[in-house]
């Protein structure tokens, strides 16, 4: 299903990608919180804590080889990855929930007080795990091809192959493919794409919010690049060639390889839902008109290799957001656009995951 607003517009650089909020404060509550173990490469660096003002959402703090540094943001520590885990009412560790995987931006980090009102809200009520991993601020959701001085950057095989069966090893989930799914925004879009594309098996559904979906795209390429270059992403930062390799024809191989808009076939079957706005006023924050164009611009692409695959899917386009949510005015990173579209999402993943 899709509508598509093709008016012209011209290509963001590093816009593309999403800023958070501010990091939110350790916890500190009595409650009595699930305690993890290590496992499938990853050590408990520090156990669950009750995130400030919430009786559902916690932090848990892990350590893994397979990112063993990383460019950090301010609140973070290099080496130490926390994840941000939200429970739904009632959880008593002994009913089985679907789990859904929310990848954040580029430039912003799990724990942030946008996320926590964000899937908060949209899952109250919902027999639904949520888990936001760290994603690093431009650790792309792929294995890095030239990482240099940071070392070992492998943030696909961290999540996939790692921290996925350490939380159904920690927590009481439906742990299947029927009780899994996937979703991230702008730079976390790509990864959830990417992800479902590259393990169908462990996902029933996957959503992008505004997502960086196809590194064909030169603006989206200039992005990525940009990132490597600004420490709004991380410091420190990293040579332009660290993550996917030269983005130069016939060195660019792995940035051809690795963009999901094109490889679209290990989704079939699979539920899709892509959202994206067009920006609307480009007089108004123009950078952010811009760059949610550039995104909607791959998401076009990404619809138009489903189609020609022949393979189902939602498109929300919702255009200037008008009549998407209150306060959405189609721009990129927008709370309200991405309130409205992870309770959308949401909604959906009720319709057809396995849950009590």
């Amino acid at each position: 299903m899709r509508t598509l607003k093709r008016a012209a517009c011209a290509a963001a650089l590093a816009g593309a990608v999403a800023l958070g909020g501010p990091a939110v404060p350790a916890a500190n509550a009595a409650t009595a919180l699930p305690q993890f173990e290590d496992g499938s490469g990853l050590v408990v660096a520090a156990q669950p804590e009750w995130v400030p003002g919430s009786d559902r959402t916690f932090t848990v703090t892990v350590s893994t080889e397979q990112v063993p540094a990383y460019s950090v943001l301010p609140g973070q520590v290099s080496g130490e990855h926390v994840v941000l885990v939200t429970l739904p009412e009632g959880y008593d560790g002994t009913t089985r929930y679907p789990v859904h995987y929310t990848l954040h931006g580029a430039g912003d980090q799990p724990l942030t007080q946008r996320h926590l009102e964000i899937v908060e809200q949209s899952t109250a009520d919902l027999p639904l795990i949520t888990v936001t991993p760290n994603g690093g601020g431009r650790g792309w959701y792929t294995d890095w091809v030239r990482p240099g001085p940071l070392g070992t950057q492998n943030w696909e095989t961290f999540h996939l192959d790692q921290l996925i069966p350490f939380i159904d090893a920690n927590l009481a989930t439906i742990a299947a493919r029927e009780g899994r799914a996937i979703s991230g925004h702008s730079m976390g879009g790509y990864g959830a794409l990417r992800y479902a594309e590259q393990r169908p098996d462990l996902f029933d559904y996957v959503g992008t919010f505004s997502g960086d979906l196809d590194l064909l795209n030169q603006g989206m390429r200039a992005a990525v690049l940009g990132s490597t270059q600004s420490t709004a992403f991380g410091a420190p930062t990293v040579a332009p060639d660290a993550i996917f390799g030269p983005p130069i024809w016939p060195l660019d191989g792995v940035w051809n390889e690795r963009s999901p808009a094109q490889h679209v076939e290990p989704l079939r079957g699979m539920g899709i839902a892509l959202y994206a706005g067009d920006g609307g006023d480009l007089a108004v924050d123009p950078l952010q008109a811009v760059a949610e164009h550039l995104v909607w611009q791959t998401a076009v692409a990404t619809a138009d290799h489903l189609d020609a695959a022949g393979i189902p899917y939602r498109f929300l386009d919702y255009g200037d957001g008008g009549d998407w949510a209150p306060g959405c005015t189609g721009k990129h990173n927008q709370r309200a656009c991405l309130q409205a579209d992870m309770d959308h999402f949401t909604s959906l993943l009720m319709e057809r995951l396995e849950h009590p």
